[in-house]
């Protein structure tokens, strides 16, 4: 995927979301690959309350720890219990990632779903929302390119 495919796609789910009704109060992006989709969403949605859930699981290129972590800090939802929100992510792999950050949201908050640019056949999650359906591996265009500082160089 390049940016011009990226702007067609994520134009498209937001539509979807749009014509399906639904009107989030909030947005939350599952950093680092869901930083894009969310931003990207809240323009075309007119949600301004954009906030980041960190996680981590991959490691590498289909490579993963055992279960997914939340990275503090954990957004603080409790002036959100009325709210509506989406729950924005690159691509639904595994599911896992995104099931976390949904049952961390569910109890706090009045409805939550999710977005997604693409969902895998084996993803545990089944998104509100998906671009596309794929069992290939992805190539966004963030992520492409090899890092300029290794994770040795920006940890000194």
């Amino acid at each position: 995927m390049d940016w011009r495919r990226y702007g067609v796609a994520v134009r498209e789910l937001a539509q979807m979301i749009a014509d399906d009704g639904y009107r989030p109060q909030m947005i939350l992006a599952i950093a680092r690959g869901g930083l894009f989709c969310a931003g990207s969403l809240g323009y075309a949605l007119s949600v301004k309350n954009i906030y980041v859930m960190n996680c981590e699981y991959y490691t590498g290129v289909d490579e993963r720890l055992e279960v997914p972590i939340m990275l503090p800090p954990t957004p603080d939802l409790v002036d959100h219990r009325d709210s509506d929100i989406l729950i924005a992510d690159d691509v639904a792999d595994t599911g896992h990632t995104l099931k976390l950050v949904y049952d961390f949201c569910l109890p706090r908050v009045r409805s939550v779903r999710t977005a997604v640019l693409y969902e895998k056949p084996w993803s545990t999650v089944n998104c509100d929302w998906v671009w596309r359906r794929t069992d290939l591996w992805i190539n966004f265009p963030w992520s492409t390119e090899p890092p300029i500082v290794t994770d040795e160089q920006a940890r000194a």
